[in-house]
């Protein structure tokens, strides 16, 4: 018999590994398994999870095609669950909805704070990204430089540039996330800023901006005059 969610590791159960990794590290079936709580029947949530997912051939936009009833006709899935799942995938489409305008010039802190929020502020450690612009200041590409621990990110200059060069970016934009949700510059964020700066002066690719995210705010180098 398959195990249930409690007989895996710990570090294996997906509230775990969400809570650990973030959200994005899970697979589909995991977090439907997290929509559904529990199993049933001697069946684990996983595996219920994995089932729904088969029935759409593994795509979550013909799973939220299907009718509640359609959900309800799986082992396990009652209406309740079935509206859960659906309730997810909606929001899940008005986010997307709400996604700034695919090719708009970024050219102002905020315009980067609304590319980035909904997946930085919220999370439980830093992650550093460089997003690459081109010559008409539209994002080329967002590349992740480093996740770091709760309070500070290692950033070297050579991790940073390495794939802006390859990307022949026009310039850079710098941003990061304080979990405690307060984006107030530390000490390191001031020194590594200044670092990537000069960097950039000497690679003639200028850093633009280094946008902090906090819980619901942010603070823009440029802005304080602090770049």
């Amino acid at each position: 018999m398959a195990l249930t969610i409690r007989e895996l590791p710990s570090a294996e159960r997906p509230r775990e590994r969400l809570r650990t990794h973030g959200a994005h590290a899970l697979s589909s079936s995991e977090l439907i398994a997290i929509l559904l709580g529990s199993g049933s029947e001697g069946r684990s949530a996983l595996g219920i999870g994995q089932e729904i997912l088969s029935t759409c051939r593994g795509s979550l936009r013909l799973l939220a095609s299907q009718p509640v009833a359609t959900l309800t006709s799986v082992s396990g899935v009652g209406t309740a669950r079935a509206v859960g799942i659906h309730a997810a995938l909606e929001l899940g489409r008005r986010m997307a909805a709400e996604e700034r305008q695919e090719g708009a010039p970024v050219r102002w802190p905020r315009d980067v704070y609304e590319l980035f929020a909904q997946r930085l502020e919220d999370l439980p450690v830093e992650e550093f990204h460089v997003a690459v612009l081109d010559s008409q200041h539209r994002l080329e590409r967002d590349i992740t430089v480093t996740r770091g621990l709760l309070n500070s990110s290692l950033v070297h200059p050579r991790e940073v540039f390495r794939e802006a060069i390859a990307e022949r970016a026009a310039a850079i934009i710098l941003v990061h996330n304080h979990p405690s949700g307060d984006p107030t510059p530390s000490p390191d964020d001031r020194v590594v800023t200044e670092q990537l700066v000069q960097a950039g002066k000497v690679l003639d690719i200028p850093v633009q901006d280094h946008v902090i995210i906090g819980r619901g705010r942010y603070i823009s180098f440029a802005e304080a005059g602090l770049l």
